[in-house]
Order: structure tokens, then C-alpha cells, then sequence
């Protein structure tokens, strides 16, 4: 009774991403892209300060990115980029925002402000504006919408268009499919109607603007809230788009990360070692697996230190025994903590990390799911007294220690291997049919989700072999 499930999508994002990216990707000088000529000055202009020196728009194999216009030193803070020129849901029209309910999040409010942007940049709308504008707004929210227009456009014009967005909520059903096996394929029609919850919210509160927001539609929504998923920090003032800092790239090993300072009311970064001239920055994102990489930033890497896979169990309900045991797990369960990316664990699921070492204690396999394979494998009360009293003769925890009769720890841990080969065999099979999905395209954007999907079922697959490998030498006499 275990199925793989992936986390639950961590509640704020604290770091930041840049389409099209790759791990540990450095470059050799590339040429200035002529149109960001334009883009440093008018944000120094916006900001009143210096962004960065060190720093320069380019072009890599990935899509745009940030190179060392001189020599860096580890220790280096390569740009810094103040509040005030970053985007919040605070920059929403405040007769918008006293309109959405509580079921609006940050990011879909952030996404709110985008499409007013988008809006505010199209000249056709200009006029019919004007006059709704003087109708039904003060004379202070006519300037702030208008100075918007001129203030914003340089960054917003330079947004992606879901055309170059690879996160999973713009593949299509045909593309969904090629990674049906994991756990990011329901998490992707979760979110997709998350999205469309908050969306229906928002515009019944666009219908008292007709005039601003009268042609939204989903597919427009759903492009800036991805925007916002896929580019924002989050900090104590909510989710920020920050101009130029989202042209960074990400390298899972690097220290580098975007910090803010709300004494100061600005964010930066510190290079996490030296650079030579024309060399690619790089920061991390945050310490995620290819399935979050995914699904949140649409990128992944062919090899990722951070994949896990998120185990399920539940115990059947014609199960005899079955609330005696959901109750010794409740009792003697670990307290519900957090990871390191803000993910719930809670006791019927279990995150499995790669277990490096054949011979070594197991790290990677969460005692709670071998407290819970022993558990669910009793088949009378005084196994479960058994257990109990077990737990009690130590601290409590009822997989701390090899339990005293081995036969019974060998079945409970022959079950998880049974149960994670099986999956294995599944991942298998799905990857195999990746090969077989026929199309006209050699590549462009099908080749690159299909590349995709292979990197994060390998990844599922390694980690779910890597832990079996454990289990079968544990079980060996």
C-alpha cells in the first residue's frame, strides 16, 4: 500500500529562476545582446543607484544570462538591487486589491500586477483607459497607473512568452503523459487548478474594470502566474520579481544565493568564488530535486544531487488491525517537521533521498517508514503490543533499534523492497516508451520536454533502485 507521491509545493519561494538553465554550466565570453543595451541604465535610472558593475547581459547556451564584465573575487557582492525597483503585490492598483478575497494568494496577486503592466504597455488600450480612468479612479491612482506604464515596460517587454516557459502547467495533455509514472504529473494538474481557483477569484473582482481587464483570459493569467512561480523571491514583504537578478542562472553546487536585507530595503549577491572576465555567474536556487525544477522552473539537470522521491503508505481499510495500528503510529510517531525547502512530512508520508553506501546505516530511508513497514506487516494485537513495549524499552521510536525478532524485521523490510522494486520496474517501463514517442519534430520544444522528462524519471529511478540496493543487503542473512 505505497505509492510515490511528490511534495506538496513549498509555500514561499525564496530564491529565483531564469529560463532554459543548466548545472554548472560556465561560459566563455559572450557577445553583449544589443537588446539589453538599454536595460542597466534605465534600472540605475529607476533605482538612483548603481546596480552592478561587475556584471553584463549575454547570451548563452541556455538563454539569456549574466557574464563578469571584469575579474570577480570570491567574496564579491556582483549586484544589488533596492526594493524600490522591485515588483510586489504591493505595486497592485489599491481599488483592485481591497477587491480580491483572502483565497488570493501573493503569487497570484504578483501575477495581477504583471497583466496591468502587460495592459499598460499596449497602446490601443490607452485611450478608452483615459477616460474609465478619470471616471472611476482618484487623480493619485490615474499618475500611479500611468507612470507605471512608463516605468515597468523595459522589464516587463523582456519577460518570457509561454512559448519559452518549459514548467509543467503549459505542456500539453501528449506532453503530461510522457511523465505520468511520477508523482509531478498530479501535482501539475493540481496546481493548474489551483490556478484556475485563484484566476476565478480575481476576475470577479477585473468585472468592476471592464475597461483595463475586459479581454484576461485564463491562458493570459496562467502565463504571468507562472511568471511569478517560476522568476519571484520570497521575503517578508511577499513575493518580488527583481529585475535583472532573475538573469542568473542556477548551479546546484554553488553558495551563492540572493539575500535581503529589509533594514537596508535592498537584495544582493555575494559571489561564492572568483570569476574571470566573460565567465557565466551562477547562483543556486535552492537545494530541489528535479521534480520542483520542473515544476516550478521548467528546467531540470541529467544529474541532480537533490532528487528524492516521496513515498505514500496507507493501510488497507479491510485491514482487522486496522486502527490499532493507525494508532500505535500516532503514539510513538516522530513530531512533524520541516525540510530544508519548507516541505510537510507528515506520517503516512516518507521522502527517500539516495542511499550512497551499501554497507553503511541506511541515510536516505527515513526511519518512519520502516517503523511504518513494521507496523503495517503485524498480523495480530501482541505483535503490535510487541512493538509497543519495544519502543518503550528505549525512546520511544518504534524503528530506532533492529527489532528482537528478526524474522519479523526481515519480512517488514522484504515488503519495502518488494514494494520499491516494483516501482522501479514501472520507472523503467515508462522510460523505455520515451524512446517510442513518435514525432515529425527532431527538436524544438517536444525533443526538450521529452529530454526532460528522461532526466527526472532517472533521477526517481536512481534513488528508488539506490534505497532497494540497501534493503536487499539489509535483509541478506
Amino acid at each position: 500500500m505505497l505509492n510515490i507521491r511528490w511534495l506538496p509545493r513549498r509555500q514561499h519561494l525564496s530564491l529565483s529562476y531564469t529560463l532554459n538553465t543548466k548545472l554548472n554550466f560556465h561560459s566563455l565570453s559572450q557577445p553583449k545582446v544589443d537588446e539589453f543595451d538599454d536595460f542597466l541604465p534605465w534600472l540605475k535610472r529607476k533605482a538612483g543607484a548603481d546596480i552592478s558593475s561587475a556584471l553584463s547581459i549575454g547570451k548563452s547556451a541556455y538563454g539569456t544570462s549574466l557574464f563578469a564584465s571584469k575579474s570577480i573575487t570570491a567574496g564579491d557582492c556582483v549586484l544589488k538591487v533596492p526594493y524600490s525597483v522591485q515588483l510586489a503585490s504591493d505595486n497592485l492598483v489599491p481599488e483592485l486589491k481591497d477587491l480580491l478575497s483572502d483565497e488570493v494568494g501573493d503569487a497570484a496577486k504578483l501575477a495581477a500586477v504583471v497583466l496591468l503592466e502587460q495592459r499598460m504597455g499596449n497602446v490601443d488600450c490607452c485611450s478608452s483607459l483615459i477616460y474609465y480612468v478619470v471616471e472611476r479612479f482618484s487623480l493619485w491612482s490615474l499618475r500611479f497607473l500611468f507612470m507605471q506604464d512608463s516605468g515597468w515596460a523595459p522589464y516587463i517587454r523582456r519577460l518570457p512568452c509561454p512559448e519559452e516557459m518549459h514548467c509543467t502547467i503549459f505542456w500539453s495533455d501528449d506532453e503530461l503523459e510522457l511523465i505520468r509514472q511520477s508523482s509531478v504529473y498530479q501535482e501539475t494538474i493540481n496546481q493548474r487548478s489551483q490556478i484556475e481557483k485563484e484566476f476565478l477569484a480575481i476576475r470577479m473582482a477585473l468585472k468592476n474594470f471592464p475597461e483595463m481587464f475586459k479581454s484576461i483570459t485564463y491562458k493570459d493569467f496562467m502565463h504571468t502566474y507562472g511568471l511569478v512561480t517560476s522568476r519571484a523571491w520570497g521575503s517578508t514583504k511577499g513575493y518580488s520579481l527583481i529585475p535583472f537578478a532573475d538573469f542568473l542562472n542556477h548551479d546546484g553546487t554553488s553558495e551563492s544565493i540572493v539575500l535581503s536585507d529589509d533594514d537596508k530595503q535592498f537584495s544582493e549577491v555575494i559571489a561564492d568564488r572568483s570569476y574571470a572576465p566573460g565567465e557565466q555567474v551562477l547562483i543556486r536556487y535552492g537545494k530541489f530535486s528535479n521534480a520542483t525544477l520542473l515544476l516550478d522552473f521548467g528546467f531540470t539537470h541529467s544529474y541532480n544531487i537533490h532528487d528524492q522521491v516521496q513515498i505514500q503508505g496507507n493501510i488497507p481499510h479491510d485491514d482487522v488491525l486496522r486502527e490499532m495500528k493507525w494508532e500505535l503510529l500516532k503514539r510513538h510517531h516522530r513530531p512533524i517537521s520541516n525540510d530544508v525547502n519548507c516541505f510537510d512530512s507528515s506520517m503516512d508520508s516518507f521522502t527517500i533521498k539516495e542511499v550512497r553506501s551499501g554497507s553503511g546505516k541506511g541515510k536516505g530511508i527515513p526511519q518512519s517508514l520502516r517503523a511504518f513497514a513494521r507496523v503495517l506487516c503485524c498480523t495480530s494485537p501482541q505483535e503490535l503490543s510487541d512493538l509497543a513495549k519495544e519502543a518503550a524499552e528505549h525512546d520511544g521510536r518504534l524503528a530506532r533499534r533492529p527489532l528482537t525478532n528478526s524474522s519479523r524485521e526481515i519480512k517488514a523490510h522484504q515488503m519495502l523492497v518488494s514494494k520499491l522494486t516494483r516501482l522501479a520496474e514501472d520507472y523503467d517501463a515508462s522510460i523505455m516508451s520515451l524512446g517510442l514517442v513518435s514525432s515529425p519534430i527532431t527538436c524544438g520544444r517536444l525533443h526538450i520536454r521529452r529530454q526532460m522528462a528522461r532526466d527526472l524519471l532517472n533521477g526517481e529511478l536512481r534513488i528508488l533502485k539506490s534505497a532497494s540496493a540497501w534493503l536487499r543487503n539489509y535483509c541478506d542473512p
